[in-house]
């Protein structure tokens, strides 16, 4: 068996978390880089991913100062709600990894719900 580091088991708790929480509906993903922040909506029944956005992004890109900012991430949240109402997606969990609820995470999460997702 191999040693976890405690981010490790924060992850696998949360991921544990998220998906007894779920009933069937997709997960907010979000992954948060020194540089920038990434979100998708990933259906893990199927196993795919319906939408995404991320700072990296040439929309995104241009417009933003940095990507590693809560601007930034406010603008991700925005942008991958919209998309996935587009898609279709209205409901579902958050899933916010190893990463604490607090700054761009937070902020990331507050733009996606008033894009309209519900969580």
């Amino acid at each position: 068996m191999a040693i976890q580091t405690s981010t490790e088991r924060r992850a696998a708790r949360v991921r544990r978390a998220v998906k007894a929480a779920a009933n069937g509906r997709p997960r907010l993903s979000v992954h948060r880089s020194s540089k920038n922040i990434y979100a998708q909506i990933i259906d893990d029944v199927e196993g795919k991913t319906l939408v995404s956005a991320s700072t990296l992004e040439t929309v995104l890109k241009d417009s933003l100062k940095t990507g590693a900012d809560t601007d930034a991430a406010t603008a991700v949240g925005k942008l991958v709600a919209e998309r996935a109402v587009a898609a279709g997606v209205t409901q579902v969990v958050f899933d916010r990894g190893r990463f604490i609820y607090h700054g761009r995470v937070k902020a990331l999460a507050e733009a996606a719900r008033e894009g309209g997702l519900d969580f």
